[in-house]
C-alpha cells in the first residue's frame, strides 16, 4: 500500500473513444440522458496512453469458454474430497484435528497465494496467469491421491490450490477488462459454472470411485482430467498480454456522468477503506461457512445415520443451488444500488438451515440442504460487489486481491475449529452452532459493503 498523500480528485467527462472495426462500441447509449444515474456496471473509458485489450468474435467466444471451464474447476479439488473424507482419513491415519487442518488449508492458499495474482497478471498477463493456474490444479489433482502419507498430500493439494487462488483473484479482473457493460451477465455466468463445477464433484464422487473400483484414490485423481480440459483454451489466450489497459492505474471507468480523473490506484490505501474491509469480512465470513460446508457437511449428514452416498447428493443439493442463482443474484444485484436487503435474506436462509440441522438433522435433511444452498450464494454476490465497489479496472484488481486474500485469512480458523469440536465433543452439535454463529457477523459486513459507494469515492472524502 503506498504511503504518498493523494492529489486532489477532479471531476471530469472522458472523451468518446475511438471506434474501430470489430470492437464493440463503448460510448453512451443515444437514449441515456444526461439525468440518468451512472450504472455501475458502464463500460471502460479508452485510455489514450495504452490501447484497449484485444477484441473480437472468436476472441470472444474462446475466452466465455475459457472462463466456464476454469470455473467448474475451482471446487472439485475441495468438494470431491469433502465427498470422501472419512476413506482418506482412515487410509492417511488422520485424526480429527488433522483433517480439521485439510479442510483449512484451501482458505490458506487462497490467502497467500492470492495476494501474488496482480504482481502475477502485470508481469505476464492474466490469460497466462489463469493458464498456468489450470496447469497446477491439474497436476496437483493428479499427484494428491497416489502420495504415500498426510504430508505429500497436504503439498500436493497445495500446488492445485494455488492455482485455484490465482484463478479466484483474476477472474473478476478479466470480467471487468472485457466485458464491462456486462459485469453482473458474466459473473453470474462462471459463478454458475463454479457452482456446477461444486455439484457435480459433491454428487458423483462416491459412485463414480465405485464404478472405478472402489479406491478412494483413484476417485480423488480423475478429477484431474477436468482440469486438463481447462488448459487448452486458456493457451490461446497466453499471447493476450495487453494487461495495461485493466491493470495500469490510468484506465478508469466511464459512468456517462463525471469521474475521477486523477484517482492512481497506488494512491488508494485500502486499508483505510470502511468498504474495504467490509467486503473482506464478508468474503471471509461466507468463505469461512462454504468450506466447512464442503468439508464437513457430508460427515454431518452421515452422523444423522444416513448413507455415505446420499450424504454426497445432499451435498450436491447445496450446491447445485448454486447454479440457477449465482446467474440470477449477480444480475439482481447490479440493477440495485444498495445489495444490504439480498445479504439479509441469504443469511435468513442459512440461520433456518443450522436450526433444522441441530433438531432435526435427518427428517429434514432435504429442506436444510436447499436452504443451505440458497445461503451459501453469498459467494457471487461478493464477486459481483467486489466489481461494483471501484470505478477503475486498476482498483478492482486491488479490491479483489484485498477482499479475497484478507478473506481468506479471515476464514483459516473456522474449519480447523469444526475439527477440533468435533474430536473432542464427538458430535455436530457445537460445530452447526458455531456456523450459525459466523452468519451474524457476515450478514453486518455484508449490509456494510452493500452501501452504494466506491473505494475512490471514500479516497476523496478522505483529502
Amino acid at each position: 500500500m503506498s504511503d504518498e498523500p493523494q492529489t486532489e480528485i477532479q471531476r471530469i467527462q472522458p472523451p468518446p473513444p475511438p471506434q474501430t472495426p470489430g470492437s464493440p462500441a463503448l460510448t453512451k447509449s443515444p437514449s441515456r440522458t444526461p439525468s440518468t444515474p451512472p450504472s455501475p456496471n458502464a463500460s471502460l473509458a479508452a485510455s489514450a496512453d495504452f490501447p484497449g485489450p484485444r477484441t473480437g468474435v472468436w476472441f470472444t467466444r474462446l475466452l466465455v469458454v475459457g472462463l466456464v471451464l476454469a470455473a467448474l474447476n475451482l471446487r472439485p479439488a475441495i468438494t470431491s474430497l469433502g465427498a470422501l473424507l472419512e476413506e482418506v482419513q482412515d487410509g492417511l491415519h488422520m485424526s480429527g484435528s488433522v483433517a480439521g487442518v485439510l479442510t483449512s488449508v484451501p482458505p490458506f492458499c487462497f490467502a497467500v497465494f492470492g495476494f501474488a495474482a496482480p504482481r502475477l497478471a502485470r508481469r505476464f498477463g492474466p490469460g497466462a496467469v489463469v493458464c498456468a493456474g489450470m496447469v497446477a490444479i491439474t497436476a496437483g489433482l493428479l499427484i494428491r491421491p497416489f502420495t504415500g502419507g498426510t504430508a505429500g498430500f497436504l503439498a500436493a493439494s497445495a500446488v492445485a490450490l494455488m492455482g485455484i487462488a490465482v484463478s479466484n483473484v483474476l477472474m473478476p479482473v478479466i470480467v471487468k477488462r472485457y466485458f464491462p457493460e456486462r459485469v453482473g451477465t458474466m459473473t453470474g455466468l462462471y459463478s454458475m459454472a463454479l457452482a456446477l463445477g461444486t455439484a457435480l464433484a459433491a454428487a458423483v464422487t462416491v459412485p463414480m470411485t465405485e464404478a472405478l473400483g472402489g479406491s478412494w484414490r483413484t476417485g480423488l485423481g480423475v478429477w484431474a482430467v477436468l482440469a486438463a480440459l481447462a488448459v487448452l483454451p486458456w493457451l490461446g489466450l497466453v499471447r493476450e498480454r495487453g494487461t495495461s489497459a485493466s491493470l495500469s492505474p490510468s484506465s478508469s471507468v466511464s459512468h456517462g456522468a463525471a469521474v475521477p480523473a486523477r484517482a492512481p490506484a497506488s494512491a488508494l490505501r485500502l486499508g483505510r477503506s470502511r468498504t474495504a474491509w467490509a467486503l473482506a469480512c464478508f468474503f471471509g465470513l461466507q468463505a469461512t461457512g462454504a468450506y466447512i460446508t464442503m468439508g464437513w457437511m457430508p460427515q454431518i449428514f452421515r452422523d444423522a445415520g444416513i448413507s455415505a452416498g446420499t450424504a454426497g447428493l445432499l451435498l450436491a443439493v447445496i450446491m447445485v443451488m448454486g447454479v440457477p442463482l449465482a446467474f440470477v443474484i449477480p444480475r439482481t444485484a447490479a440493477r440495485m444500488k444498495n445489495q444490504g436487503p439480498i445479504v439479509i435474506a441469504l443469511g435468513l436462509c442459512g440461520l433456518s438451515a443450522y436450526a433444522g440441522l441441530y433438531f432435526a438433522p435427518a427428517e429434514g435433511a432435504w429442506v436444510w440442504a436447499v436452504l443451505l444452498g440458497v445461503s451459501n450464494c453469498s459467494f457471487p454476490l461478493a464477486l459481483t460487489m467486489i466489481g461494483m465497489r471501484s470505478r477503475t479496472g486498476a482498483g478492482v484488481v486491488r479490491l479483489s486481491a484485498f477482499a479475497q486474500s484478507t478473506g481468506y485469512l479471515i476464514s483459516i480458523p473456522g474449519p480447523l475449529l469444526v475439527g477440533v469440536l468435533y474430536q473432542h465433543t464427538g458430535g455436530p452439535g457445537l460445530p452447526i452452532a458455531l456456523m450459525a454463529a459466523f452468519l451474524l457477523p457476515q450478514m453486518v459486513a455484508g449490509i456494510v459493503a452493500g452501501r452504494d459507494r466506491t473505494i475512490e469515492d471514500e479516497a476523496r472524502m478522505r483529502d
